[in-house]
């Protein structure tokens, strides 16, 4: 995959951060990028039709050079093209063995060091025996610090061993969704099957279930079906069973069951070892000094690691420069203010307090509907909100259907009160706005 590629999903990155999913994954996610023309400053992407190539001009074509401008600081024409033109689009240059996303997560390429030496080898005897060690296995740790990787690598190792067996992965937050959506199909059987003839279950951030009762039901059911079988359960979470505190408690003894283990930030060996790891992934060079520098910024995210090395060598290609401690410094200086934007947040701490009490998004914006458990829900969502982004009572007011500041204000005071006198709702919060906490890092 050349450079070019490899800079375009930087630029997804950026927008995925500035418009909602659906937009997202309706219009940008389907672009293509074809060409950079350093000469006149143009990037050349193809889209589907031109249906789609009107809509990007009309209502994106000024967040994409956004994008380009925040991420690499130089204005570029943006030019679509629809596959009837693409004959005209000259050949790429640069050539390369690959980028991330079609680097496989394996156990070869997972960098070993003191803090995650314990869970790497859990999962390695996990995917060496499924079902026969350590089961379930449950690895905690804060978000960026591999423990997905770990997850694929199970996969990708078991596969390696027995193609035929049939391996499910999937993240506790869409495990919401695919049971929110099997109840609206009616299509709750084929649902089961799938999870409950899996030969390995593979979850990715279990916390997300935690709140959600139909989910915990679903899930309770699914556990023992597979325990029972004989077959192997693997759970990730950025915190101990006993710390997602709106777990069921039949579901908290389970995950306690196998064995659990820890990832910790890695040491600043590890932390260069997996810069370099990064770096020949990319076909690419960082010498040692800049390596070590970036090691000594960066010393809790192994995520941000390698997205460091995955713009620095963007902005190396884009500028016609080779790596340097100045790129570092303002690559470094991007990822650690990278916040998610207040109104994204606002729709994402909307859509974890929907999951988690099994309404939609549009019922708790709603003005009209005022039943209590959906009202409930609405009390808690804008208290969140205004926990976490700290918007004002009037500014929070027009996210919630125009309702007027005093409502605000007063839901506030309700939900203080609660929260003092009912351990539940406590709980429920505290779980909600860690959630939102993960999905921002």
């Amino acid at each position: 995959m050349d450079s070019f590629t490899e800079t375009w999903s930087l630029v997804c990155d950026y927008c995925k951060n500035k418009i909602t999913k659906v937009a997202f994954q309706t219009w940008i996610s389907r672009i293509e990028p074809k060409d950079i023309d350093f000469d006149i400053i143009q990037i050349t992407l193809l889209v589907p039709n031109e249906f789609h190539r009107q809509t990007v001009t009309r209502c994106y074509i000024s967040l994409l050079e956004e994008a380009f401008m925040e991420l690499f600081g130089q204005h570029f024409t943006i030019k679509l093209i629809v596959p009837e033109e693409i004959e005209s689009v000259p050949a790429q240059e640069e050539k390369s063995s690959g980028s991330d996303d079609d680097t496989p997560l394996t156990f070869e390429n997972y960098i070993v060091g003191p803090s995650n030496k314990f869970a790497h080898a859990a999962s390695l005897a996990v995917a060496q025996n499924p079902g026969g060690a350590y089961n379930p296995l449950f690895i905690y740790g804060n978000s960026g610090l591999g423990k997905t990787h770990l997850l694929h690598a199970i996969k990708n190792e078991v596969l390696a061993n027995n193609s035929d067996m049939k391996i499910v992965y999937v993240k506790g937050d869409d495990f919401t969704n695919e049971i929110v959506d099997s109840l609206r199909r009616v299509t709750q059987a084929e649902f089961r099957q799938k999870y409950r003839n899996a030969d390995v279950l593979l979850v990715d951030d279990v916390q997300f279930i935690g709140g959600k009762e139909s989910t915990q039901e679903e899930f309770f059911h699914t556990f023992n079906a597979l325990y029972e079988a004989n077959k192997q359960i693997v759970l990730t979470s950025d915190r101990t069973p006993k710390d997602i505190k709106t777990l069921e408690e039949r579901l908290r003894t389970r995950f306690e069951w196998g064995l659990i283990a820890d990832i910790q930030p890695p040491d600043i060996e590890t932390r260069i070892a997996i810069l370099k790891s990064k770096a020949e992934s990319l076909d690419f060079v960082i010498p040692d000094e800049i390596c070590e520098y970036i090691a000594t910024k960066l010393k809790t995210n192994v995520r941000q690691l390698e997205g460091v090395v995955k713009k620095i060598k963007a902005k190396s290609f884009l500028n016609g420069e080779k790596p340097s401690i100045a790129i570092a410094q303002e690559v470094i200086s991007d990822v650690q203010t990278n916040d998610i934007p207040i109104p994204v947040t606002v729709e994402k701490i909307i859509e974890e307090v929907a999951r988690t009490f099994g309404v939609t998004s549009e019922d708790i914006r709603s003005v009209k509907n005022r039943r209590a458990p959906l009202s409930n829900a609405r009390q808690v969502a804008i208290y969140v909100v205004r926990q976490v982004t700290g918007l004002s009572m009037t500014d929070i007011g027009n996210e919630f259907g125009g309702r007027h500041y005093s409502t605000i204000v007063y839901t506030m005071q309700e939900m203080e009160r609660k929260i003092e006198k009912d351990s539940k709702t406590k709980a429920i919060v505290e779980d909600i706005i860690k959630n939102i906490q993960d999905m921002q890092q």
